[in-house]
């Protein structure tokens, strides 16, 4: 049975058995590049872990003791910013570990205008208005809006590949 949508993960022992078939096909390079990428991805699953634990432990208890204000604005970009952060670790992994069960190739445009995007916005959302030069925030702005139109165009680039 063939996996209709190319992104969704398989299941682990369709994966494990599409990995095994897979190797045998490489060659010296790609079974090191597939080594390289699998050890990548257990490191940055190992760090997102960390962050997440890290994350809970400091701020959870000052939510709940009442120290941090969720609706005060310094406190909210402070746990947002925080919070965008494992989402952009997340985004990276799944980069990393998607071209090992040759799901793509190593690098995907699309992926990194997206990552490019969650850092842009995480950006957005720890700046300091008030200190920051308009001319920042208007640069920051333009790049923002020129990923947007990079992706939606690659969006639709491949609505139009698969009519």
């Amino acid at each position: 049975m063939k996996n209709p949508d190319p992104s969704a993960p398989l299941p682990p022992r369709s994966t494990l058995k599409s990995l095994r078939v897979q190797w045998s096909l490489m060659n010296a390079y790609e079974r090191f590049e597939q080594i390289i990428v699998l050890a990548l991805g257990v490191m940055i699953s190992c760090v997102i872990v960390i962050a997440l634990i890290q994350l809970y432990r400091r701020v959870l208890p000052l939510v709940v003791g009442g120290a941090i204000d969720p609706l005060d604005h310094g406190d909210f970009q402070l746990l947002f910013g925080s919070i965008f952060t494992v989402l952009i670790a997340l985004e990276f992994k799944h980069s990393i570990i998607r071209p090992a069960f040759r799901h793509g190739s190593i690098v995907q445009l699309r992926t990194v205008i997206l990552i490019s995007l969650l850092a842009l916005s995480r950006k957005f959302v720890i700046l300091d208005s008030a200190s920051t030069p308009a001319a920042t925030i208007a640069a920051l702005g333009f790049a923002t809006l020129v990923l947007g139109i990079i992706y939606w165009l690659f969006t639709k680039r491949g609505r139009w590949l698969e009519e």
